[in-house]
């Protein structure tokens, strides 16, 4: 089934299952066939309240977790698109922060089904449709986009000039789909991806980025440019300033804030999280104000990202105090990331890695080897992946991760146990642990 889509409840899985018959079930660039289903629909996605649009390789959902979470605490509204989802389809739509209820998606679904039946549109076209769908109907003040594959041809990109778009740290990653050879574009994969990425820039919205390498750099200024947008960069218009676990955050107009201690783990989050006060700051409209700000970055949440998962069935079966932290990561930006994490500290790590055939299993290898305590290689349930063999001769294979943990000597005063590779595992974890996102 396309993204590994089900649904306990019954109506839903009706129309999850006719949206996996309908999908040409892999992903498909272009804005043909979302265009046209929504005109089907009568354009939704020009009916949208202030929306911020998130594109980037990593960190653009916790940067959409961060603005919602500023956004809320300032007394807001706020819908949420993201994805994917870890264990309920629900997950990709939230109206007015609440998870979208399954009578509410089963309608819809069926609605937009009724509608895409001979457009050949993808699992994630339908699912954008139907995100738009519940948008326009229900009020809210403002509306958080997260791009899904890319920026340019990504289904989300048909949106009129959003108030704020935001770009997130950018890596090497869908090389199948974005590295494509195309006439006029960057021939330097980086740049290229960049270049994509940067596509969902439009006149008259407001953009805010992280810092690049100077090539990536001058790739999305350009685009800017095109777009008469001057970026409001990392490095040059704002800046994040760490203090211990905490940071400021300082913009060239002499705006320094009190200290904010992110709620999630890693020093990544710090930058994702000043991207997301960088997006508010130039947005048009009501502005958050320091407590808002304060109390958002320190109560966001996103599932699976540097995630120490909570008392289960899975971490039961390992010693009192064991550390087990959960991590979708699965491209090489994401593996220095962790590796940053854990440089802090002086335990090693077992590793329990599950990646998808199209990934590379050096991207989280390669930063965290000299730290392994193990490395056991689980697979990834409805998906092909890689086996044992392809992580080298230390690894060992395990049926699934309780099995994996179940094989594991752990210290806790020494050693902590990781898993990462696949944010598809991640979702399995998760519901085997009994902590679903909410």
């Amino acid at each position: 089934m396309p993204d590994h889509a089900h649904s306990a409840d019954p109506a839903v899985q009706t129309q999850l299952d006719r949206l996996a018959a309908l999908s040409p079930g892999r992903d498909i660039l272009g804005l043909e066939r979302i265009t046209e289903l929504c005109r089907r629909l009568g354009n939704p996605h020009e009916r949208l309240p202030r929306t911020f649009h998130v594109a980037g390789t990593n960190g653009k959902g916790s940067t959409c977790a961060y603005l919602r979470a500023i956004l809320e605490a300032s007394g807001r509204r706020v819908h949420a698109y993201t994805s994917p989802h870890l264990v309920r389809f629900n997950e990709r739509i939230r109206i007015d922060g609440a998870l979208i209820d399954d009578r509410l998606l089963a309608m819809l679904l069926e609605e937009v089904l009724d509608e895409a039946a001979d457009l050949g549109a993808s699992f994630f076209e339908v699912t954008t449709a139907v995100a738009f769908l519940a948008f326009a109907r229900h009020p809210a003040d403002d509306c958080i986009l997260e791009v899904g594959l890319g920026g340019r041809l990504d289904a989300t990109n048909i949106i009129p000039a959003p108030a704020v778009c935001g770009i997130a740290s950018l890596g090497i990653d869908h090389e199948a789909f974005l590295l494509a050879p195309e006439a006029g574009t960057p021939s330097a994969p980086a740049e290229r991806i960049a270049w994509e990425k940067a596509g969902i820039v439009k006149p008259g919205s407001a953009l805010a980025t992280l810092a690049y390498p100077r090539a990536v750099q001058r790739v999305i200024a350009r685009r800017a440019e095109e777009a008469g947008v001057v970026p409001f960069a990392e490095g040059e218009s704002w800046s994040v300033e760490p203090v211990g676990d905490a940071f400021r955050w300082t913009s060239m107009d002499g705006t320094l804030g009190e200290v904010l201690r992110p709620g999630m783990a890693g020093l990544h989050q710090m930058r994702n999280a000043g991207l997301a006060i960088a997006m508010l700051h130039i947005a048009p409209g009501p502005k958050p104000d320091a407590g808002a700000i304060a109390r958002g970055v320190a109560g966001a949440f996103w599932p699976a990202r540097l995630q120490r998962l909570g008392t289960g069935p899975l971490t039961g079966l390992l010693p009192p105090a064991t550390e087990v932290w959960l991590d979708g990561a699965h491209n090489g930006d994401a593996g220095l990331q962790l590796a940053r994490h854990f440089a802090s500290e002086p335990r090693r790590i077992h590793l329990i890695a599950g990646m998808l055939a199209n990934k590379h299993p050096e991207a989280i290898l390669d930063p965290l080897r000299d730290r392994l305590a193990s490395l056991a290689v689980v697979p990834v349930p409805g998906h092909e992946h890689h086996d044992a063999a392809a992580f080298g001769s230390e690894a060992r294979s395990a049926t699934d991760v309780e099995a994996a943990l179940r094989a594991l000597t752990v210290d806790p005063a020494r050693e902590v146990v990781l898993i990462a590779g696949s944010l598809y595992l991640a979702g399995e974890v998760l519901r085997a642990n009994g902590e679903l996102p909410e």
